[in-house]
């Protein structure tokens, strides 16, 4: 039996002698379909969002239309403690042999940052029963499981089921 090898790699967020972060809030976009495309483009030339002037669940409601469909969304804010980074791969520094002969680099530097972004629907307004928005529940679950349990806590718990 082969035995599996992990992997390590390391996710760099420090500015790296930059004096400014990159902040992308308000550009960045989850779009309801595959762009099979990686290199520059004047996205900003194309495709051009505008408010609706309304509100569904109190969310603005923004169009957008892009090859000829027509897409609706809102920008969100990301939870308070939540961050976006945009990431790339980092090509300089130490790596093992057998990286550098696979191409593998499992380093990655941050290029820039963001706390906002915009979700877009084909053909739907946005509502607060998107499964984009509802995943964001798990925020609020991953910090109930993570609490710290005090012993007040257990107490209490003890005396209820007594």
């Amino acid at each position: 039996m082969e035995e599996e090898k992990g992997t390590t790699g390391s996710i760099n967020l420090s500015l790296n002698g930059k004096e400014e972060k990159i902040n992308l809030s308000g550009q960045v976009h989850h779009l309801p379909f595959c762009i099979k495309f990686n290199g520059p483009c004047t996205v900003s030339q194309y495709f051009k969002p505008k408010l609706k002037g309304m509100e569904i669940d109190g969310l603005a409601v923004e169009e957008a239309h892009f090859r000829g469909r027509k897409l609706q969304g809102t920008t969100i804010s990301l939870p308070n403690g939540y961050a976006g980074f945009v990431l790339a791969k980092n090509n300089s520094g130490k790596r093992k042999a057998c990286d550098v002969s696979e191409g593998n680099s499992n380093d990655w530097e941050m290029k820039a940052k963001f706390d906002k972004l915009t979700y877009w629907n084909h053909d739907a307004p946005p509502s607060k029963d998107d499964p984009f928005l509802r995943s964001f529940h798990w925020f609020t679950v991953a910090e109930a499981l993570h609490k710290q349990v005090k012993a007040e806590d257990l107490a209490t718990i003890d005396a209820a089921l007594a």
